[in-house]
């Protein structure tokens, strides 16, 4: 599986999967969860490590702000059902417009970057969050490139699955940190 991601992201093509049963479509989606968790958190911890070295500050994140002040209901509702559905929209559903045109790969490309860039929205902007920023979105792009790939591969609605369960792995944790009143900091 990891040679099939690796030379479509080398070589983005649409070519839709239609033999897959469902089972397997399932597998192929827990694997690129676990291909996406890991790699947000290597390029976190990368992202982290230099931070610290270079004595950068990044300032607050908008996720703080979510967490401090709305329901633990509303922030599962946007993260894990809003958020994917409109992202997968705006970023992975335009492709099947291009799907015969030479010009699918650098759209793909195009699509998966906008989608890693517009999470910059996430920090207080700074010139050290621009000149940082291809890191502090490098998890975006990484995960952009594996919903593209199952976008292509199964469907806009596999995608938004995936996009869907990544967000709640993240996310549910810190909820259920704070429903029990436990400090992450």
């Amino acid at each position: 599986m990891l040679q099939e991601l690796l030379s479509f992201i080398i070589k983005p093509v649409y070519t839709q999967d239609i033999e897959s049963s469902l089972s397997e479509k399932l597998r192929v989606l827990f694997k690129l969860l676990i291909i996406a968790l890991t790699a947000s958190i290597l390029l976190l911890m990368v992202a982290a490590v230099l931070e610290s070295i270079l004595k950068l500050e990044m300032g607050k994140h908008a996720m703080d702000d979510l967490f401090e002040n709305y329901s633990v209901a509303l922030i599962f509702f946007l993260a894990v059902i809003v958020a994917p559905f409109f992202e997968e929209l705006l970023f992975r559903g335009p492709l099947v417009f291009f799907k015969d045109s030479k010009f699918f790969k650098p759209i793909f490309y195009l699509f998966t970057i906008a989608f890693g860039f517009m999470h910059i929205s996430n920090f207080e902007m700074s010139t050290e969050v621009l000149l940082f920023s291809p890191l502090l979105v490098a998890p975006q792009i990484s995960v952009g490139f594996l919903l593209g790939y199952i976008r292509v591969k199964f469907g806009l609605l596999w995608s938004m699955a995936l996009h869907a369960i990544y967000n709640m792995v993240l996310v549910v944790p810190v909820l259920i940190m704070q429903l029990l009143d436990i400090s992450i900091e």
